[in-house]
């Protein structure tokens, strides 16, 4: 994309309403628009990022063994008086009536009207199990939106749901899935640690919230170090094995990791004292084991082997896909700006012309930039008619973690400029050298 053309409405000046780092530099960055309080509309390069976070959990979720699907935004009071939460939900539901006067809300989630599918299309043990999911916008109506995309009304979300046919079965869901999540947040540059937490409006007794470490966190969370030096790496996982997705939940699960709602001093206090840590964390997803709360209610139930009918086992997981984008910015950022890992990184890389309008300058822009664009590393030229120092402004604040500098001075002696955003460190190559070195970067992401 070439920046001359891009639609990129960058601020020079912090906005007065941005309280945290990340509401302020996607306002800044050019990525969102407040709509109306706690809405926002996503503008190119926000929604660029948004779709690369949705891609990773579609892929890791599919990799898991579940199924993607698309559930309406709309949903019938019926099915929610059913399972007796119409009436508890309280004020963040948004309720609205039709011109038929039926009740309806606006889905702040979907346990209900996944189950009704379920009891619709499935009767028997032998189509368990199964686990369905879709990615969609969701709306709570919060007293008191702020932080951006951090807290919003309307938000874009993960949540899937496990139907099994007994409580061992939908354990290994719950695994499963606490193993997909630490794929996928480890696949977005994202140390996200599982914590014991409370299940809220959700149910169920077995919950853990995966929590970011940042100083705006909305949580106060209390650790063992020791759990920051673990990772799944490449390591290869069979998700139809029960006994190795249960041993990857107890290496993750056994380091003392918890919330504010669920802390206990005493273990935590039995802790060697230089692995007790406490601090700030932002929630990117929750995963829930909650047996049949929904199904006896709502008579979701299946043909067991000796042919008895039973309730099958649920569970649901969350994934807050719009609010990870402000949770990523929260962690890796400077003074400069926004710092993107490379697997989430709008652009892959970003071309600066230091001098518009030379011949020769120009010309090696061109060049690389058809050459990067052949191999599949997506480039933002900035072909600005702008001085060098608005250029690298606006690199730095939009943070891709990788720009090319090229100048008539460095083209004298046949190289261009790459530097790192992340480490600010910079090497003078000669093109090709600077577009393999970039192929052998996002090789394996």
């Amino acid at each position: 994309m070439r920046l001359s053309r891009y639609f990129l409405p960058v601020l020079k000046e912090n906005p007065a309403e941005a309280q945290i780092v990340s509401h302020r530099l996607m306002l800044r960055a050019g990525m969102i628009k407040q709509a109306t309080a706690g809405i926002y509309s996503w503008l190119p390069l926000g929604f660029k990022v948004l779709r690369r976070l949705e891609d990773i959990v579609h892929e890791e979720q599919v990799r898991a063994g579940h199924i993607p699907m698309l559930m309406p935004t709309l949903q019938s009071a019926d099915l929610w008086r059913e399972s007796g939460r119409y009436d508890d939900y309280g004020e963040e539901m948004l309720r609205i009536k039709d011109r038929h006067g039926r009740d309806m809300l606006y889905g702040p989630t979907n346990e209900e009207l996944i189950t009704d599918i379920f009891r619709a299309h499935v009767g028997s043990y032998k189509d368990l199990p199964l686990t369905l999911y879709h990615i969609q916008w969701k709306f709570r109506d919060e007293v008191r939106p702020r932080f951006g995309v951090m807290r919003g009304r309307e938000f874009f979300m993960k949540d899937g749901y496990n139907f099994d046919i007994d409580q061992d079965a939908a354990i290994h869901a719950y695994d499963r899935h606490m193993v997909s999540y630490l794929r996928t947040y480890e696949r977005m540059g994202l140390k996200a640690i599982p914590m014991r937490a409370d299940s809220g409006p959700i149910g169920g007794d077995n919950t853990h919230e995966f929590l970011v470490l940042a100083e705006t966190g909305e949580s106060e969370v209390f650790y063992d170090r020791a759990i920051l030096d673990l990772t799944l790496g490449g390591r290869d996982v069979d998700y139809n094995d029960a006994a190795q997705c249960a041993a990857i939940k107890e290496e993750w699960t056994t380091p003392y990791a918890r919330t504010d709602e669920t802390h206990d001093s005493d273990l935590f206090n039995a802790i060697p004292a230089e692995r007790r840590m406490s601090s700030r964390g932002i929630e990117v997803g929750q995963i829930f084991y909650f047996g049949t709360k929904y199904s006896e209610p709502m008579g979701a139930t299946v043909a067991n082997a000796e042919g008895e009918k039973v309730p099958v086992h649920m569970g649901s997981h969350g994934i807050g896909v719009s609010r990870l984008v402000g949770a990523i910015i929260e962690a890796s950022h400077d003074d400069k700006g926004i710092i993107w890992p490379e697997a989430v990184t709008p652009y892959k890389v970003g071309i600066v012309n230091l001098k518009q309008g030379d011949a020769e300058a120009d010309a090696a822009c061109e060049a690389l930039y058809k050459e990067l664009t052949a191999k599949g590393l997506e480039p933002l030229y900035d072909d600005r008619a702008e001085r060098a120092g608005a250029k690298f402004a606006t690199m730095d604040l939009i943070g891709l973690p990788w720009r090319i500098t090229v100048g008539p001075r460095g083209l004298k002696n046949g190289v261009v400029e790459l530097t790192s955003r992340r480490s600010g460190e910079s090497e003078e190559l000669v093109p090709a050298e600077a577009v393999a070195r970039l192929q052998g970067i996002y090789a394996g992401i």
